[in-house]
């Protein structure tokens, strides 16, 4: 899944707006994001996931109308010229209805369902799969370091495992009672979503207790503050971190990876796929 963040202020510095030097308004340059959209998908994006707000710690929170003028046109845009899944990240129902009449096949929300209770019904309605994230976030836990960004600290957990293990299943819970089947669920851990460093390293190990609850896994490490914390470095440096991140996903049974950097994590996909396929394929055998 490779991330399209149609926002000015994003935590990785790969927002794709920018304010209009004529203007006290953004611009949105669909040439450019079509640009990147399409060598997303020829270095081996299967999902395109595009998302109007940013949910770094401390960010300026978003009206539905402002993003869907950020994200419709793209939406259309991709639509009409990219043969892949298009994704849209939103918690917001009146968001997520016209994405998908534009063209959006898929749902991520980062709240898990639980934001804006008429969203179930929306994706329900279109049959659209969802992927549900946990998500702790609070402003009040938020640490933001110049260098290294927005982190989140003394986020309390009785059970760090069993406690997102739990919440997650509520969220599926929301999901199957507005008749979304489970063949159209997949959940999302939410690593940097209201945890520690220490918190987001533990969940990453144990990726495949997640994995065990029956869904499709979608993990999402891509440049996150625990590997700026861990390796002392700020987001535009974190390749190396994140490429450490997903092979350690998906030995542990991540079914989808959400990155900033196709080209490069493609083929650490594919690597660390071709390692685990030949390991099942021997315990099957």
């Amino acid at each position: 899944m490779g991330i399209l963040n149609l926002t000015p202020d994003s935590f990785s510095g790969d927002g794709l707006l920018q304010k209009d030097s004529t203007a006290d308004k953004l611009h949105i340059d669909l040439e450019s994001i079509l640009k990147k959209a399409r060598d997303m998908v020829e270095h081996g994006a299967d999902i395109l996931d595009v998302g109007g707000e940013s949910t770094r710690p401390g960010a300026q929170i978003v009206s539905a109308d402002e993003e869907m003028e950020r994200v419709l046109p793209v939406i259309t845009t991709l639509a009409a010229n990219v043969d892949v899944i298009i994704s849209i990240d939103t918690y917001k129902a009146g968001v997520a209805e016209a994405a998908i009449q534009q063209g959006a096949q898929m749902v991520n929300d980062v709240w898990g369902l639980h934001a804006d209770p008429a969203l179930p019904e929306v994706a329900a309605k279109h049959h659209t799969p969802v992927i549900l994230m946990h998500n702790r976030s609070s402003w009040a836990n938020a640490e933001i370091k110049e260098r290294l960004g927005g982190r989140y600290v003394g986020i309390p957990y009785d059970n760090l495992v069993e406690d997102v293990k739990r919440e997650l299943l509520e969220s599926v819970a929301i999901a199957r009672s507005a008749g979304i089947p489970d063949d159209q669920i997949i959940i999302d851990p939410g690593i940097g979503f209201g945890k520690t460093v220490e918190q987001n390293l533990e969940l990453m190990d144990r990726l495949d207790e997640f994995r065990a609850l029956g869904y499709p896994v979608l993990l999402g490490p891509s440049r996150k503050s625990f590997i700026g914390y861990t390796l002392n470095l700020p987001p535009d440096q974190r390749l190396e971190g994140t490429a450490a991140a997903v092979s350690i996903g998906i030995a542990r049974g991540a079914d989808i990876v959400r990155v900033h950097d196709v080209p490069f994590m493609s083929r650490v996909v594919r690597m660390a796929d071709a390692i685990v396929r030949r390991r099942i394929a021997e315990n099957e055998g």
